[in-house]
């Protein structure tokens, strides 16, 4: 069996590839899943640059998306020949949520989807959407997961709301979609004209360059007639928050999701008050979650925007391909 690894402290020539032996047969309650495709994301990234310290030699790779290959004694859930998808936090059932750090999650605090076969209870996977590719449900588990409860489960979308996205990575395409599919309106911003016509043509009702805009919260106040947007999917983090707080209406809700702009910064707390805004930070979302978005991507044929797929052993030049921004959508490694 092939599988990546990663040595600490970190880095991309730390990555190496190995060859193991299989993992046997599944247990009770566990199946063995013959790991088919991942989707590279920012957490992901973090890891094996070494902004996230691990255990040396940890397997990288949150999303992992394959087909069951055996089933343990008491399985009922899977049969042999299923296409799954993992979770990011697998302890996490249903409910509100349960742990604030990344001790459970595959990639990190655990061995990951780098590799050919894994052996897990079934609680760490589900079912894939109906006629998805295995690159496509890998997208799932951290991205669509992480746009779905941003929108969804905390922000309660519903119909004519208007939604804030940032930027061309996973989570914003996700987000605009999903706002899309579930009839809202969505201002779109980038710092390339091209990608923004590529927003255009996947439904951005408006869309703004925040390079040549840098007051972009105050061109939304123009666009939403002085009202503001119900919803800003903030995956810039300490830089950008201001502006999203410019950008929202009085009472409105900021999903906290990203810190591509840094760790920590100033926030403009007198403005955040004035407003009435609910600030909620989020880490992706339950087991239950994920079930809950792929019964609505199936009722609406959903299907993730794929940038590049790389090879297993292509592992490192998937993320300088991440590093560089020149992608729209999902990255995938395919194998």
């Amino acid at each position: 069996m092939k599988s990546m690894t990663l040595s600490t402290p970190g880095g991309l020539d730390q990555l190496k590839l190995n060859h193991s032996a299989e993992p046997g047969e599944p247990g009770p309650g566990e199946i063995r899943v013959r790991i088919r495709a991942c989707s590279l994301n920012f957490h992901d990234y973090a890891v094996v640059v070494g902004a996230i310290s691990t255990e040396d030699n940890r397997i990288p790779m949150a999303d992992g998306a394959g087909v069951v290959e055996a089933i343990g004694e008491g399985v009922s859930e899977f049969k042999i020949g299923d296409p799954v998808v993992s979770t990011f936090f697998p302890d996490w059932l249903t409910g509100p949520a349960l742990i604030g750090n990344f001790s459970t999650t595959p990639g990190d605090g655990q061995d990951g989807y780098a590799r050919e076969q894994v052996v897990r209870p079934t609680n760490w996977f589900t079912h894939a959407p109906k006629g998805y590719t295995h690159a496509e449900a890998a997208t799932l588990t951290t991205a669509g997961l992480t746009a779905w409860r941003a929108l969804v489960v905390d922000g309660g979308l519903k119909a004519g709301d208007t939604v804030l996205t940032m930027g061309t990575g996973g989570v914003s395409i996700f987000a605009l979609q999903f706002a899309k599919m579930m009839g809202a309106r969505v201002i779109s911003t980038s710092s390339s004209d091209e990608k923004l016509e590529r927003l255009t043509a996947l439904g951005a009702d408006h869309t703004i360059n925040y390079k040549t805009t840098p007051a972009w919260g105050t061109k939304v106040q123009e666009i939403t007639g002085g009202k503001g947007v119900d919803h800003v999917i903030e995956v810039g983090g300490p830089s950008t928050l201001p502006e999203s707080i410019d950008a929202v209406r009085i009472g409105g809700h900021i999903a906290l999701i990203g810190v591509l702009t840094g760790w920590a910064g100033d926030i403009p707390t007198a403005k955040l008050m004035a407003k009435q805004v609910r600030l909620q930070g989020l880490i992706v979302g339950s087991r239950n979650h994920q079930q809950e978005m792929i019964r609505a991507i199936e009722a609406n044929d959903m299907h993730p925007i794929l940038d590049r797929s790389f090879a297993l052993e292509e592992i490192a030049d998937a993320f300088r391909y991440q590093e560089s921004g020149k992608h729209f959508g999902k990255i995938c490694l395919a194998f």
